[in-house]
């Protein structure tokens, strides 16, 4: 008999789950993949020569120019986003080449960005980056790629703003997409922002770990960085996170707290910044997986430098119904000065404006601390310490 009834509860469960999956839309890709559909029809625009040559790439872009790509009349889903350019990131930045999407016609952008962070490609640097939705592939993280599904019903256009101070000598691109009559029931609209800021150190230091001065807690999140802050229904799906760190000290004991519907109070309180990213222990390796990774870790002494993680929330959405404002601290208590930027990705049930862009000066890049600042680090400890000529770096009570 228990054994009967195990098995109904087993079924029960199974059912239930099955339906929330088909309620939320969270079900597999490749079950989903073998249904067949009608009334779609595939549509591209892309940097191909018009004439049939070879020079598949648009003309320079002049420093401050800022030029449509894409645009899109009626209603379909954008599926497919590769682009590429040149020259390389050394000479050209990605942080300072803005694209900017519109969707059913409105005159505000819903998704804002530097090129660069929002396909995973930090600061002005390249790198190989892997994850579900977006990837920079070979060569050297040059080849920028998006497959999130972006849905519009009257119309989309897409736009680059060269604010580099350099010619885009040679632009490539592909935008996909599905071309359909009506959209699937409950589509909501994709968004993407970037946000940046130089974080502020607490009055009495930088006092993590208790190293340097007692820590307080932080209940509030008063302070916290935030990466997403936004009024409507939807569901957050990811984020690109990227530190730059002026110490060796751990930057990462930041905790993410979220108000949801107007909360005062936070509802979702995580345990840590690598916590949060699904890491541990203070980590400084290269990782990949589909939902989470850290394609570029700081090499330097300690914690110094710059490290790029990055969380999608394919399966485990955070859902709000009137409004989400999604941080996280810098450092415990927020004690940390760190140069933090974050692209945040998610779905609302309409296209909203976004909140204002950081300028270039504002997102201008922070200089790399060396070997040399840290002896002038120790020079200026070494004489708030008298100066003995002993002293060797461990001393705190002299």
């Amino acid at each position: 008999m228990k054994k009967i009834s195990f098995l109904f509860l087993f079924i029960l469960l199974g059912n239930v789950y099955s339906s929330v999956l088909a309620q939320t839309g969270l079900d597999n890709d490749l079950f989903n993949l073998a249904q067949m559909k009608s009334g779609i029809k595939n549509k591209r625009i892309s940097s191909t020569d018009p004439t049939g040559g070879n020079r598949d790439h648009l003309e320079p872009f002049k420093p401050g120019e800022k030029r449509t790509i894409a645009e899109i009349k009626g209603t379909g889903v954008i599926n497919h986003i590769w682009i590429t350019m040149s020259p390389t990131p050394d000479q050209l930045s990605r942080n300072d080449i803005i694209i900017r999407m519109y969707w059913d016609g409105n005159d505000y952008p819903s998704v804002e960005s530097p090129i660069g962070p929002f396909f995973g490609q930090g600061w002005n640097e390249s790198y190989n980056y892997s994850s579900m939705p977006l990837a920079a592939g070979p060569k050297e993280g040059t080849g920028l790629t998006s497959y999130f599904a972006m849905p519009f019903e009257k119309g989309a256009r897409i736009e680059i703003e060269n604010q580099s101070g350099k010619t885009i000598k040679a632009f490539y691109f592909y935008v996909d997409y599905f071309e359909m009559k009506k959209l699937p029931k409950d589509m909501g609209r994709f968004h993407a922002w970037y946000n940046h800021n130089l974080t502020e150190a607490l009055p009495e230091g930088e006092t993590e770990w208790g190293l340097t001065g007692k820590q307080h807690p932080n209940s509030t999140g008063e302070r916290n960085y935030v990466f997403i802050e936004t009024k409507g229904k939807g569901h957050f799906v990811g984020i690109n996170y990227y530190i730059h760190c002026p110490t060796p000290m751990w930057y990462g004991e930041g905790d993410d707290m979220w108000f949801i519907d107007g909360e005062e109070l936070p509802s979702l309180i995580g345990t840590g910044t690598e916590d949060f990213f699904n890491t541990s222990w203070c980590p400084k390796e290269k990782f990949s997986f589909p939902y989470f990774g850290a394609p570029r870790v700081n090499d330097d002494h300690g914690w110094l430098g710059r490290t790029h993680v990055y969380r999608f929330f394919i399966s485990d959405p955070i859902f709000f119904e009137s409004s989400v404002k999604g941080t996280i601290e810098h450092g415990s208590n927020n004690n940390l000065t760190l140069d933090l930027a974050s692209v945040a990705y998610w779905y609302q049930d309409s296209a909203v404006a976004l909140p204002a862009a950081p300028t270039k000066e504002q997102r201008a890049l922070k200089p790399f601390i060396n070997y040399k600042d840290m002896h002038r680090w120790r020079d200026a400890w070494r004489k708030s310490k008298g100066n003995e000529p002993t002293l060797w770096g461990h001393e705190t009570n002299k």
